[in-house]
């Protein structure tokens, strides 16, 4: 079941959406910078649990993988942050592929030296997509090459 953003971050509306049926889109409308600082500062200080999905504008199977996170997180009922993160294109380009994550809460685009952001993210991250990071409230780290597996997300999200 997909959800507008708003939706997602509502504790008290989650289970609301999830009863209901109801089937409102909401897509993103702004962009904000991914550089080689975001991911540390994201870790430290960030929202959790979150899910951040690295995607190219050319990878077809990251929506996928994108309805698969989001259709757990509705299933279990928690407000978590959904994230996409586009490598390769910029700012305000980027909302021309929004409909492909409708749902996610937040869009960045990497700005700056995609391999050095990339090893910000994780140094042994081979250059795949979609890449998923799972933090948990916990602080957890839960890393993936495509859809983490159920056992992985029911313990981001027990």
């Amino acid at each position: 079941m997909v959800a507008s953003a708003a939706m997602v971050l509502s504790a008290w509306a989650t289970p609301l959406m999830a009863q209901s049926g109801r089937k409102n889109r909401v897509t993103l409308n702004s962009v904000l910078r991914f550089d080689e600082t975001t991911w540390a500062r994201l870790v430290e200080k960030g929202p959790r649990p979150a899910a951040y999905i690295f995607t190219t504008t050319y990878c077809p199977s990251c929506p996928d993988a994108f309805e698969k996170v989001m259709a757990f997180v509705m299933q279990a009922r928690r407000p978590v942050e959904l994230v996409v993160v586009l490598m390769d294109v910029q700012g305000k380009a980027a909302l021309e592929h929004a409909s492909h994550y409708v749902g996610a809460t937040r869009l960045y685009t990497f700005e700056g030296f995609e391999s050095a952001i990339r090893q910000s993210v994780d140094p042994k991250w081979p250059n795949v997509t979609p890449y998923i990071v799972l933090l948990g409230r916990d602080g957890g780290i839960q890393r993936s090459i495509g859809v983490p597996e159920e056992a992985a997300l029911k313990r981001w999200l027990p």
